[in-house]
């Protein structure tokens, strides 16, 4: 369900309320649309919930998020009391006007307001820097999976430098287990300006900048898609810069990359799309292995249809989709630097056909 399909039944409600019913009804109803647009997103998509978390540097940093709340949450309650006792027990209530004595100094009570929130604080450093060492100084298993990250503006692009594999937008990782430990650890770059991975189920944030390499690591513990965002601006189409995770079993990891291996799929019977797209602008920014479209300035398209989105994740990959991206890009993504490249409808069918083969 796209967000046009959730919008437009809300508003012709909301017409209805104006033209039958109070202002206060109508304000009500307009209170709840948040809540509307929530519900039906999660029966719609997978959900991002931070607390879900599915590999072992997420509940880590669950943990320690979880430890850091409920120390702050006492402070925040023990403060909050004392505050309204002395607000309510020392009102002023008009009967004597005086100025009550003035006390000042007290060793006791300023030795306990300095040492507490000191002990508070170390406890609190201890605790985190524990858990940040525990993530990064995670010993590299031989069975681990080694996949680079290159943030581009605006789509991800994932390298498998073992499987001699290149994609984008979706990254596919083995399931890990207690049997047999799979991480997958991630090199973090970036070919222009800052980003920033975030897969909240998998991981905490980790930002991409130019001319450095960062790196994590994750070891999802169930199989699924995850989804993820690009946490750092980086230009006018930052918040379209999704990510799209699938956790697969070892079996149907070996699968995937064993198809991702194949060279681009040739059909005879859509040969003037494979030369419209050659003798185009196209192959200068777009690699197709196996053929002369060696591009590295947008996504390998080499297998293109074996994703389920186009554009970073902002729409569907089907026939319709690829047809509008290719003859006007900035209708689904204003911004994307993908240029439309002037194709008559004959040759955006034909190289729509092209790029529907190549699984």
């Amino acid at each position: 369900m796209s967000l046009e399909d959730k919008v437009i039944p809300i508003f012709k409600c909301i017409q209805w309320f104006r033209q039958n019913c109070s202002r206060l009804g109508t304000a009500a109803l307009l209170a709840l649309i948040p809540w509307k647009l929530i519900a039906a997103e999660a029966v719609s998509s997978p959900t991002t919930y931070i607390f879900s978390s599915k590999s072992t540097p997420a509940i880590q940093i669950n943990h320690i998020a979880s430890f850091v709340f409920c120390i702050t949450g006492a402070i925040f309650v023990v403060v909050g009391t004392l505050l309204v006792f002395v607000i309510v027990r020392y009102r002023s209530r008009g009967e004597d006007e005086a100025e009550p004595p003035q006390v000042y100094g007290g060793n006791q009570l300023e030795l306990a307001w300095t040492v507490i929130p000191v002990l508070i604080v170390l406890v609190l450093f201890l605790a985190t820097t524990r858990v940040i060492f525990a993530i990064q100084d995670a010993v590299k298993p031989s069975t681990a999976l080694d996949v680079t990250v290159v943030g581009h503006q605006f789509w991800w692009e994932f390298r498998y430098p073992k499987l001699g594999i290149t994609t984008a937008n979706e990254l596919h990782i083995p399931l890990s287990s207690a049997d047999h430990p799979t991480p997958t650890f991630l090199k973090l770059m970036s070919a222009d300006v800052d980003h920033s991975f975030w897969v909240p189920e998998l991981g905490g944030k980790t930002d991409l900048i130019p001319n450095k390499v960062n790196e994590m690591w994750v070891d999802p513990l169930k199989p699924g898609l995850y989804l993820g965002q690009c946490a750092q601006f980086c230009g006018v189409e930052h918040a379209k810069m999704l990510l799209r995770v699938y956790v697969d079993t070892p079996d149907e990891f070996a699968l995937w990359a064993q198809n991702q291996r194949q060279p681009g799929r040739r059909d005879d019977s859509v040969e003037e799309g494979r030369k419209i797209f050659e003798t185009q602008a196209c192959m200068n920014c777009h690699a197709i292995s196996g053929t002369a479209a060696t591009g590295k300035f947008g996504p390998d398209l080499t297998h293109l249809m074996s994703r389920s989105t186009i554009a970073s994740g902002i729409a569907a990959n089907n026939a319709d989709n690829l047809r509008d991206w290719i003859k006007n890009p900035d209708h689904l993504k204003k911004g994307s630097l993908m240029p439309a490249m002037q194709l008559n409808d004959d040759q955006i069918d034909a190289v729509v056909a092209y790029l529907s083969t190549l699984q």
